[in-house]
């Protein structure tokens, strides 16, 4: 009754409300599914408004007057994001576009660099104190509401409470519109799905159990979530929440119980989607919202360990350089804040970043890795941020990595039908060796089929994958770690030098159904080293030569055992009914490794060394029968 009596005078009808602007003012609007949409229509149909600037974070509901000049000659729009109802109006000049990152928005509210003069917000009812909720929309909504010298809200009994700081008391808000309507609902739809999974397949693979997610909004990020319910203990610090987190929060895979800032808590600053996820936030003390200034800042953001920040982009060029808000000179997006989580990553405590996208755009007429950003495309985030490049093509590593490595990495994993041409523009830039060879022009996702791990004796886990071009100097790494011994063993002669030619020849342009290498990694100081490494190559009589090199401090662990069968499931499946070796008679450690598998192998001395045939008819139960 109180609160009632406080803010009897405060009620008004939309256009009594609206009356209150004046001309020339300078007018905020709440943002994306939680903007005022009865007061901006209202807004919009008064003819007593004229010249009115308004500054919109993610706008909606103005994308209906795009097309009415009588709407473009009273009100002039300022967009710090230009969302997908927004980018023909876009392209078309209707709109400008102030290119920000979120999290510096308040400020320049906060600094009267972008000065209001009204504010049009939406909030929850009054409770009995007279606190409304700002609900789904506190990212710049709340610097803007406390910045504008009016305030007008329209009280919507639909707009859920949101729990952390999201209050606004009564006596802050000027006039208050109550009015009941429903809240707009955004849920991005999947043109291409089964791109999509595939782009997921690869980013959950670099997603470890106990990670803490940032995930962008769109058609790919919402694709990415729905592929992570296999994962375990999760957390969240991010711009926004949709619905395609809720199966992860009932179903236990996000808790945030291993969260180091904030556990227990999910962090976010805005909420988009349909209205099963506006329920599911409202009253809710699992999630807490604040605003982009502090959620979207750098060193909040690298207060979570092992924080993972997912975002999209338009583009990547052959460098790692990402456009993210501009298809060439036609503004498609914004900038948000890829760049401030990208870097609050980097300085998490064994955290990273994953920039994931389609290999093709236009029907696949369009290379998404490109030798460099088209003409008048906007560099939103910095070659030298960039860790983790994804498309359905598979992950390329840029951090650390040379321009060289990049090159390769990058044409690995775009579509097949444009590698040669990467490739070609990129021995025009003196970027790589003039006699590099392009990856295969085919679809490789075959070769995650053959990935595994094996426990090692020593406590730890070694990856095992096939090798690829971009393993050049980390194989170069591994040969120069060897004893001149263990080389001798493998090639039967001494090699001192691993030269760019000899990788060439081996792993460039390697036919993987003809000749296989796997190698193993193990993980060392943050990144992982090649410890193995068990190849075959087509011989004749059906079968495929076979040889390995383990590393000495590794020997003796049955690592050549495990790549050796692996080595033989995939060989089966190319056709070769058996495996050859060439081994020196003193490596008796490596005959006894054949002689287990293949107790019917036969050997011949052939030049002083051992020749060995072995033949894989035997099924793998009859040659080791259980006990």
């Amino acid at each position: 009754m109180k609160v009632q009596k406080k803010i009897s005078h405060k009620q008004v009808t939309a256009p009594e409300a609206i009356s209150k602007i004046r001309k020339g003012s300078r007018v905020f609007i709440g943002s994306g599914c939680g903007e005022p949409r009865h007061l901006i229509r209202t807004l919009a149909r008064s003819t007593e408004m004229q010249d009115i600037m308004l500054y919109q974070m993610l706008s909606l509901t103005l994308a209906e007057y795009m097309d009415d000049a009588d709407f473009l000659e009273r009100f002039s729009l300022k967009l710090f994001f230009i969302s997908a109802g927004m980018r023909k109006a876009a392209f078309e000049g209707k709109i400008d576009y102030i290119p920000a990152y979120l999290s510096e928005i308040p400020e320049l509210f906060d600094s009267n660099q972008i000065g209001l003069d009204v504010a049009l917000i939406q909030v929850s009812p009054p409770d009995r104190f007279g606190y409304c909720s700002l609900g789904i929309s506190v990212d710049v909504t709340r610097a803007g509401c406390k910045n504008a010298r009016t305030v007008i809200a329209q009280v919507n009994p639909n707009m859920p409470r949101t729990c952390g700081d999201t209050f606004v008391h009564v006596d802050e808000i000027d006039w208050l519109v109550f009015h009941e309507e429903p809240l707009a609902e955004a849920v991005p739809d999947i043109p291409d799905e089964e791109v999509a999974r595939r782009i997921a397949f690869y980013v959950s693979d670099l997603v470890e159990d106990g990670a803490t997610l940032q995930v962008g909004f769109g058609r790919l990020p919402y694709v990415i979530l729905e592929c992570l319910g296999h994962k375990n203990d999760l957390g969240i610090h991010t711009q926004m929440i949709t619905d395609a987190y809720i199966p992860l929060f009932e179903n236990g895979i996000i808790n945030n119980r291993k969260k180091t800032f904030m556990p227990e808590r999910a962090v976010a600053t805005l909420c988009m989607g349909s209205r099963k996820v506006y329920d599911y936030v409202d009253n809710n003390p699992m999630f807490y919202f604040r605003s982009s200034d502090f959620v979207n800042d750098p060193a909040i953001v690298a207060l979570n360990d092992n924080l993972i920040s997912i975002s999209s982009a338009l583009e990547v060029d052959l460098t790692g350089q990402v456009c993210a808000d501009s298809v060439g000179h036609l503004f498609y997006s914004g900038i948000g804040d890829q760049a401030n989580f990208i870097r609050g990553a980097a300085m998490s405590k064994g955290g990273f970043s994953i920039i994931a996208l389609p290999s093709t755009a236009k029907n696949g007429t369009v290379s998404r890795i490109v030798p460099n950003l088209s003409e008048g495309a906007g560099v939103a985030t910095l070659r030298g941020d960039v860790n983790f490049v994804v498309t359905e093509y598979g992950i390329a590593q840029l951090r650390g990595k040379s321009i060289y490595q990049r090159v390769i990495e990058l044409t690995q994993i775009a579509h097949p039908d444009f590698r040669s041409a990467l490739i070609e523009s990129a021995k025009s830039y003196h970027y790589i060796f003039s006699d590099q060879l392009a990856p295969r022009a085919e679809d490789q996702l075959f070769l995650e089929k053959y990935k595994s791990r094996m426990q090692l004796k020593n406590g730890k886990s070694m990856a095992v994958r096939p090798i690829l071009p971009a393993d050049e100097f980390a194989y170069r790494n591994f040969f120069y770690s060897l004893r001149e011994e263990t080389i001798y063993y493998r090639f039967f002669k001494k090699i001192r030098l691993f030269t760019h030619e000899m990788a060439q020849k081996h792993w460039a342009n390697v036919d993987y159904r003809k000749n296989m290498s796997l190698i193993g990694l193990v993980q060392n100081r943050g990144h992982k080293e090649i410890m193995a490494v068990a190849t075959y190559a087509e011989d004749q009589d059906n079968r495929a030569e076979v040889a390995f090199l383990v590393r000495e401090n590794l020997q003796g662990m049955g690592i050549a055992s495990y790549l050796l069968e692996k080595l033989e499931a995939i060989a089966r499946e190319n056709g070769y009914t058996g495996f050859s070796a060439t081994v020196l008679p003193e490596n008796r450690a490596m005959i006894r490794v054949f002689q287990k598998r293949y107790p019917g192998l036969t050997t011949r001395l052939e030049e002083g060394n051992i020749l060995i045939l072995m033949n894989f008819d035997l099924p793998d139960e009859e040659r080791h029968p259980a006990v």
